[in-house]
């Protein structure tokens, strides 16, 4: 199914120096159906017409070069283009585009993904506590690997899967504030999700018949577990588990494989380097993903016929989700501003990327043990060295 860009709409159309826009939610989508499900429902909320202003901002994705906010600019939004360097670029543009104030804005990425049957099911609906860049690895095409490995994806520094990488890169894992993710899973309790007896059917295949069902075969409901993250869209048993295992490996075990995306760390990665410059506050980032189709096939289904040949039908549950699910985090953050988020909501964990480049120990990867500091600038001069010894 292909999907044409959006079109202009009837909002103010703002192309000349104002004042800096401070939104209090900025939305985050990836394409048009995730964002289009926003456009069509807000104008049935208190915050009206989505599109009210539409700012035209350099830098943006060709195809979505817009972002747009309510009247009152209390809400934005914005639509990256799929793909990591598309997400990476369109965030970066704006951020740096001089036209708002978001230093104390909270972000919802709001996007669709694949969905691990163990952990979520078709229009289920998760809040991530980390995201997971898990093919950023050394890989061999699985016709070529060695009889004793379970995957062609091998951690760089190591020569064989499953062992911790010696080489980092500093976007294998972000790990957000995880006191504002559970705030916005209670939020999101009050959501009345949306379902279909398609869907259900395709999820019944999941059925084992023992006393520990899947998650899968249940309806959607809102979970808290884990994003990975991965250009390539891929499916079916052998990867999914292979990246399943390595989010827990790069995690130290902590990170529970949820949902798949292409986008997460690519946004969380930019957002951080802005939290560094004090243009944005990465403690106020939440990642919410909803599952429009099976990260790998139930029983007596071919990985190929999964993915090409039969429909699964969670796509268009996924999407109306992610409003339902979005519009109750949304409303509480404006609802409570005065009182609670317009302070922010202290982290008691550990937030940032692997390096500790916002301060604080990591306690995923090698911790402490990478000689880890305030700095990205050391941060770098240790990656090198760990190339250097190879």
């Amino acid at each position: 199914m292909s999907y044409a860009a959006p079109t202009p709409d009837q909002g103010v159309n703002i192309q000349q120096p104002h004042p800096k826009i401070a939104p209090m939610v900025f939305i985050i989508n990836m394409f048009f159906p995730e964002a289009q499900v926003w456009y069509d429902n807000m104008p049935k909320t208190d915050f009206g017409y989505m599109q009210a202003l539409n700012i035209t901002v350099p830098g943006l994705s060709m195809v979505y070069p817009n972002v747009y906010c309510v009247v009152d600019h209390r809400i934005c939004q914005v639509t990256t283009g799929e793909s990591e360097i598309n997400a990476a670029t369109t965030i970066t543009a704006l951020v740096l585009s001089g036209t708002f104030n978001l230093k104390s804005t909270y972000f919802l990425i709001s996007g669709i993904a694949g969905v691990n049957p163990k952990q979520s099911t078709l229009g289920g609906v998760a809040l991530a506590k980390y995201a997971v860049q898990v093919a950023l690895q050394y890989e061999f095409d699985s016709r070529e690997i060695p009889g004793n490995y379970a995957t062609g994806y091998v951690p760089f520094g190591t020569t064989a899967p499953d062992q911790p990488p010696t080489i980092y890169y500093g976007t294998e894992v972000f790990e957000v504030n995880e006191a504002l993710r559970d705030c916005a899973f209670q939020f999101a309790l009050n959501a009345n999700l949306f379902d279909n007896l398609e869907a259900a059917a395709y999820r019944a295949k999941y059925k084992t018949g023992s006393d520990a069902e899947l998650a899968a075969v249940y309806p959607p409901s809102v979970v808290r577990c884990d994003t990975a993250t991965s250009d390539v869209y891929y499916s079916g048993n052998l990867l999914s588990g292979a990246f399943e295992n390595i989010t827990a490996s790069w995690t130290n075990g902590s990170g529970v494989y949820c949902m798949t995306a292409q986008e997460d760390n690519a946004t969380l990665e930019v957002l951080l380097r802005m939290a560094m410059a004090g243009l944005v506050d990465f403690g106020r980032v939440i990642v919410m993903r909803s599952g429009s189709d099976f990260d790998r096939p139930p029983p007596g289904i071919t990985a190929y016929d999964h993915l090409f040949a039969v429909d699964q039908n969670g796509f268009p549950i996924a999407i109306r989700n992610l409003f339902a699910v979005g519009i109750e985090i949304v409303n509480g953050i404006v609802s409570q501003w005065d009182d609670t988020f317009a302070f922010g909501i202290n982290a008691t964990n550990y937030i940032g990327d692997i390096f500790g480049s916002l301060g604080g120990i990591p306690d995923f990867g090698p911790g402490d043990n990478m000689g880890t500091t305030t700095s990205a600038r050391r941060a770098s001069q240790k990656v090198n060295r760990f190339r250097k010894a190879l």
